[in-house]
């Protein structure tokens, strides 16, 4: 079974390393501008994890993890944030809002095939 992730990431940086990583393990990666994108995007496909990068500046992260999280559909989708490690109260914030996993960006980088790959 293929893994469906969705990535909220405005920075082409990231979004150009996830979806090439994507493509060398052969996981399936949509990403999303804005909170009905992802929303439309579920509706089509039961993503694995959804990552966001909480300095979005065109979505709200916090916001989002709270609309999944609080919806039966949706709840259960892992959420994974990640923000400069100077950031803390960012990270705080992400961690109350919902997000199963926040990490800072330099192990987002590191990480990121594993975390593609999933459990």
């Amino acid at each position: 079974m293929t893994r469906n992730i969705i990535a909220v990431v405005d920075d082409i940086f990231f979004a150009s390393k996830i979806r090439g990583t994507a493509e060398q393990v052969g996981v399936a990666v949509a990403f999303a501008r804005s909170a009905d994108g992802v929303s439309e995007i579920i509706q089509q496909q039961a993503p694995s994890l959804i990552i966001c990068d909480l300095h979005s500046q065109k979505i709200n992260p916090i916001e989002l993890a709270k609309s999944l999280k609080a919806k039966e559909g949706t709840r259960d989708i892992p959420l994974l944030g990640f923000f400069s490690h100077v950031q803390t109260e960012l990270q705080r914030r992400a961690q109350d809002a919902g997000f199963d996993r926040v990490i800072p960006r330099s192990a987002f980088a590191t990480n990121l095939v594993e975390i593609l790959r999933g459990p």
